[in-house]
C-alpha cells in the first residue's frame, strides 16, 4: 500500500473502462483514493467508483479544466490509449497523434491552470524506446527512437508531460509499460486474442489450431502490478522521471502460449506454429530495466507469468 492519504482524496481516472483503467481505478480505492472513472462509454459499472461520461481525446483545455477544479482532484491518471478504440495498431497516425498526444497536451495544459498542482501519471509504453538490441534491459537512459506510429504518438504524449514538469508547471511522472498480461484482457491485446483463441478450445479439440508465433523474446508485466505501480507514482512526490514497469524477464512467445495452455488444462499443441508470423512490432527482444521504478517507488512486481495466465484464464 502506498503513502497514507487525506481523507476523501480524490483521484480521477481518464480511460477507467478501459481493461488497465479497471484495474487502476480498483487498486487507487483499495489504497485509500475516492476515485472518478472518466470514459467515453461506461461498459460496466463500477460500484466503488463515481462515472463520468466524456470523450477525452475531444476535450478541450476549458473543459479539461472545469472537471479538475469541480471535483478538486488530487491525482490524475492518463490511462487513455488511441490503440485500444479499435485494433489500435492499424489507426493513421493522424489518429493516433491526435489520442497520444495532442489530447495529452491539452490534459498537461488542464493540469497546469488548477493551482493546487494535481499529480498526472501518465501511462505509457516500452516502445518508445524502440528496438533494443537482444540481452540488453531496456532502462530509462536509452534514447527514444520509436518506430512505428503508435509508438510515436505515445512518445509525443510522454514527451509533453516530462517537459511540462521539467519546467514545473507540473507534477508529472511517466509510467512506461512493458506488455500487459492478466485477468480481463482488451480483446485488442496479444493475450486477449490469444485467451480468445484458448477459449475455442475449451471443449477439447481433435487436432490444433495453426497460428503465427513469432521468434521473439517479451517482456510481460501483470495489469494488477501495473496498477500497484500506478498508485504508488500517483502518491509520489517524484516527478520529472520516467519508470519504466514491467516483469525484467524476457520470454519467448512460444513459452507464454505453452503456459497458457497448460494452465487451461489443453493440450501442449492445441495451439500450434503454423509458420505465418511476420516480424512482430518492437523487434525480436524486449526485456525491461525496472530497477528505478523500485528505487523511487519502492515497487517490485508481484505475479509471475504463470499467475498472471492462470488468472486471465480463471477470470475469462
Amino acid at each position: 500500500m502506498g503513502p497514507k492519504l487525506d481523507a476523501g482524496q480524490r483521484a480521477v481516472v481518464l480511460g477507467g473502462t478501459g481493461w488497465v483503467g479497471r484495474h487502476v481505478c480498483a487498486r487507487l480505492h483499495q489504497d485509500g483514493w475516492d476515485v472518478l472513472v472518466v470514459g467515453r462509454h461506461e461498459t460496466a459499472p463500477q460500484p466503488d467508483h463515481k462515472f463520468l461520461r466524456m470523450d477525452v481525446v475531444a476535450a478541450g483545455v476549458p473543459q479539461l479544466t472545469a472537471l479538475l477544479h469541480a471535483e478538486r482532484v488530487g491525482a490524475v491518471v492518463n490511462a487513455t490509449d488511441g490503440a485500444n478504440t479499435t485494433d489500435g495498431w492499424d489507426l493513421s497516425a493522424e489518429v493516433l497523434t491526435e489520442a497520444n498526444a495532442h489530447a495529452v497536451q491539452r490534459l498537461v495544459d488542464a493540469v497546469a491552470a488548477t493551482p493546487w498542482r494535481p499529480r498526472l501519471v501518465q501511462l505509457g509504453t516500452i516502445h518508445e524506446y524502440g528496438p533494443v538490441p537482444a540481452g540488453v534491459s531496456a532502462h530509462e537512459g536509452l534514447p527514444t527512437r520509436p518506430t512505428g506510429d503508435y509508438a510515436r504518438s505515445k512518445l509525443g504524449g510522454s514527451s509533453a508531460v516530462l517537459d511540462a514538469a521539467r519546467a514545473g508547471r507540473i507534477d508529472g511522472v511517466v509510467l512506461r509499460l512493458a506488455n500487459v498480461s492478466g485477468p480481463y484482457p482488451s480483446p485488442a491485446s496479444f493475450p486477449g486474442k490469444l485467451l480468445e483463441l484458448a477459449r475455442g478450445l475449451g471443449g477439447g479439440v481433435s487436432s490444433g489450431i495453426g497460428i503465427g508465433i513469432a521468434d521473439a523474446r517479451r517482456d510481460f508485466v501483470d495489469v494488477r502490478d501495473v496498477a500497484a505501480a500506478v498508485s504508488r507514482a500517483a502518491a509520489s512526490t517524484a516527478t520529472a522521471e520516467v519508470l519504466n514497469i514491467g516483469s525484467g524477464v524476457a520470454v519467448p512467445i512460444g513459452e507464454v502460449i505453452r503456459v497458457l495452455l497448460e494452465e487451461a488444462g489443453l493440450p501442449a499443441d492445441a495451439l500450434y506454429d503454423d509458420g505465418s508470423a511476420v516480424r512482430s512490432v518492437g523487434g525480436d527482444w524486449i526485456q525491461v530495466d525496472i530497477r528505478r521504478a523500485a528505487e523511487v517507488l519502492g515497487w517490485v512486481p508481484e505475479h509471475s507469468l504463470a499467475e498472471s495466465l492462470r488468472a486471465m484464464w480463471q477470470h475469462r
